[in-house]
């Protein structure tokens, strides 16, 4: 049920933002994952638990958050033990309004053969101190092929959209794009799909954030700007320099990587990291200050992302 004593209405000023890849909690420090040809498929409940309340700890340290993007979040799961972090997080976060859309919901993952994923129901919750006007998932367009794409996530994003005071309006894209090499077109094909939503809200007179796991590294990315004692590759093929007019801004920390290769577990300074996640700003919007929350991948393979920006 929403909560009715939520403002339903945005001031003019300044608002702060996290996103965050949680992995399921099930991909902490000390995973692997089987899809990267290595063994691990599940963590115990003890590991899973505890990355689980780590998350969720670290979510409540911080400042009064206006929105919280959240990506793989598992309603009901085998890898999590059927436990329902969908639940735990309204619950934790009672103040908020919460949209849950799915994007991934297979009955049964059959591999690795040894020993099955199994169920998995998982996707993306965006979490807000606002009462928004309208919440809905939009699937991307692109797909693995037939009989893979049984078993795979059907990626998308969820858009939000919220009533400002000034009669405009707020749109909020929570978005998870597709992962690994093979879905190196996909990715092209639903950064298009962004694109178009993105500038056509803006010519709409509206306010855009764009955030979440993208899967690729942001336009200005840099590999040698992160000076944290990691290794750090550049996702190839990238997002294309052109990919929106100038005036738009990529939020973003260039100091610190947002996610580790999960080939083996993570080792400072032998892991391979990257930046994949951030938000993208329509030029109605200033970046005031753009952070990565350094949690050296200790309870999932994404550092959370946040953001303090101003409706201009």
């Amino acid at each position: 049920m929403e909560n009715a004593t939520l403002p339903d209405t945005i001031p003019i000023g300044r608002l702060e933002l996290y996103t965050w890849n949680i992995g399921y909690c099930g991909l902490g420090k000390d995973m692997d994952f089987f899809y990267e040809e290595v063994k691990m498929v599940r963590p115990d409940i003890a590991y899973y638990e505890r990355c689980r309340d780590g998350i969720i700890y670290q979510l409540t340290t911080l400042n009064k958050l206006d929105f919280i993007l959240l990506q793989e979040v598992d309603e009901q799961s085998e890898r999590t033990y059927l436990d329902n972090q969908v639940e735990r997080f309204k619950a934790t976060f009672e103040d908020y309004s919460a949209f849950f859309a799915l994007n991934y919901k297979v009955p049964f993952v059959p591999f690795p053969l040894r020993s099955p994923m199994g169920k998995v129901k998982a996707g993306l919750l965006t979490l807000s101190r606002f009462k928004p006007l309208s919440s809905e998932r939009y699937s991307f367009p692109s797909g693995y092929g037939w009989p893979k794409r049984l078993f795979m996530p059907d990626e998308g994003f969820v858009l939000t959209r919220y009533k400002v005071s000034n009669g405009k309006q707020l749109v909020l894209i929570n978005t998870h794009n597709s992962a690994f090499s093979d879905a190196a077109d996909m990715r092209s094909e639903e950064i298009g799909m962004l694109k178009k939503i993105i500038q056509a809200e803006f010519a709409l007179g509206n306010y855009v954030i764009a955030g979440g796991d993208w899967n690729q590294n942001p336009v200005p990315f840099q590999k040698e700007t992160i000076q944290d004692g990691n290794l750090v590759k550049t996702i190839s093929p990238g997002i294309p320099a052109d990919f929106l007019p100038e005036g738009y801004t990529w939020a973003f920390d260039p100091k610190y990587p947002t996610n580790r290769d999960v080939d083996k577990p993570y080792l400072k300074g032998q892991s391979q990291t990257t930046i994949i996640d951030f938000f993208i700003l329509s030029p109605n919007i200033t970046l005031l200050t753009a952070n990565t929350l350094q949690t050296n991948f200790e309870f999932s393979d994404h550092q959370p992302v946040g953001m303090i920006v101003e409706l201009k």
